[in-house]
């Protein structure tokens, strides 16, 4: 509310129910920002913040208690348990918002709203306005409506130490899963056997959902990058590629790591693995303050270019070649992305044109990868069917850095140790 200007309101909606199918719904989750400036987690809810109303500035719309509802769907807080549980200063029914809410716009001039992430609530929030407009007490109603994602995302980019120990655990958590489906893993099991691993631990340790659609890519699969169809059997002499992590109150972790599936590298998977490792660590080693997103992209640039020149996949010279892009072949996207209550999180990778400064609070990933199709007649044979990424999550600290995700086995040898060791169990 410090941010807004003097005579506005905010106004923002959590998602809606969306139907799986028939009588069915997916399991609800709130909001990102909803759920960030608010911590409410219920459905069908929209928060209202009115800097300088005598009566409250902070106002929820939500259900009431219903004992025949709850009875089927459970419990909900009601209007007592958003002032009481959430610190809002006053509470209405859902049902009644269509009456109230225009009048809280009569006298306001420009209203916040995140226009276009919800459509049909977008068709609501403007008939509120042109109601608010007409209305008989009104000095002419809100006659700006500005998006109030710039606000909120550059409050959500810097984490404070509550979000910081929340993906902490997340990291834990999926640290943890990464290296059970390492031990489970053998050749002849199927992809969506590891994932079931992996949610077996998310579950395990109270991470209900994962942050994301887990992909578990055995094989050539690795070469698509968002690969999640989950169904192929691992194959003797494959890599298999796992990118998953787990969601702890609502923020993500986000870990790749690949690994043979019999535990042991053949030499050109050793050769490209070295490649990618030597680039994440290149790219780990930039992330500090004072340097920018770019900085990090361009060091694991570096590192896979001269690495694709020695594995005999590019000829040229290496400054060219970064010049030309030729390592979009087989490096198509960005080293690392913000990482928070989304996996890809909000928030602005450049600023008046220039990429962004690295500042203490941000998290961002690092995930440098390198994919050979396997039908790229171009590339050395031995290399041809090879997809690699390896992913870590890092926070920007006032000295430098802090991985979140290192407790993941990632080197050569601690890899070869830990895979299929405890491929005989269940």
């Amino acid at each position: 509310m410090d941010m807004m200007v003097e005579g506005s309101v905010a106004i923002i909606p959590t998602a809606p129910v969306r139907s799986r199918n028939r009588d069915v719904d997916f399991p609800h989750r709130p909001d990102s920002s909803f759920y960030y400036l608010t911590g409410f987690g219920e459905p069908e809810a929209v928060a209202v913040f009115a800097p300088g109303r005598e009566q409250g500035e902070f106002i929820m719309f939500c259900r009431e208690r219903d004992p025949a509802a709850e009875q089927w769907h459970g419990s909900r807080l009601g209007l007592e348990g958003a002032c009481e549980r959430h610190g809002a200063d006053d509470a209405f029914p859902i049902d009644d918002i269509d009456d109230i809410l225009p009048g809280l716009l009569e006298d306001k001039s420009r209203v916040y709203y995140a226009m276009g992430h919800y459509p049909e609530f977008d068709q609501r929030m403007l008939a509120w306005v042109s109601k608010a407009r007409g209305g008989v007490r009104s000095s002419g109603g809100p006659s700006e409506l500005v998006m109030l994602d710039h606000l909120v995302h550059e409050m959500r980019l810097f984490k404070g130490k509550a979000e910081i120990r929340a993906m902490t655990r997340a990291a834990e958590v999926s640290a943890a899963a990464h290296e059970r489906a390492m031990r489970m893993c053998r050749p002849g099991l199927y992809e969506y056997q590891i994932e079931a691993e992996l949610l077996h631990e998310f579950n395990r340790a109270g991470c209900r959902a994962p942050a994301y659609p887990s992909i578990v890519a055995g094989g050539a699969n690795a070469c698509t990058l968002h690969y999640t169809d989950n169904i192929d059997r691992l194959r003797d002499r494959d890599l298999l590629l796992i990118d998953a992590g787990a969601e702890h109150d609502f923020y993500a972790a986000d870990i790749t790591r690949t690994f043979p599936v019999n535990g042991q590298f053949s030499r050109a998977q050793r050769d490209v693995y070295s490649v990618v490792l030597a680039a994440q660590e290149a790219a780990i080693d930039t992330v500090g303050p004072g340097r920018t997103v770019d900085d990090v992209h361009m060091a694991a640039v570096r590192v896979l270019v001269d690495g694709l020149v020695d594995l005999g996949a590019l000829k040229g010279r290496a400054k060219r070649l970064i010049a030309k892009e030729k390592y979009k072949r087989f490096y198509m996207h960005r080293t690392g992305h913000w990482l928070g209550m989304d996996v890809h999180d909000v928030g602005d990778y450049r600023i008046e044109d220039e990429s962004r400064m690295l500042e203490p609070g941000m998290v961002v990933t690092v995930e440098p990868g390198l994919y050979i199709a396997p039908g790229d007649g171009k590339a050395p044979k031995r290399l041809r069917g090879i997809g690699i990424r390896i992913e870590d999550d890092v926070l920007v600290t006032k000295s430098g850095r802090q991985v979140l995700t290192s407790a993941v086995p990632k080197s050569i040898d601690e890899i070869e140790s830990i895979v299929g060791s405890d491929a005989g169990i269940g």
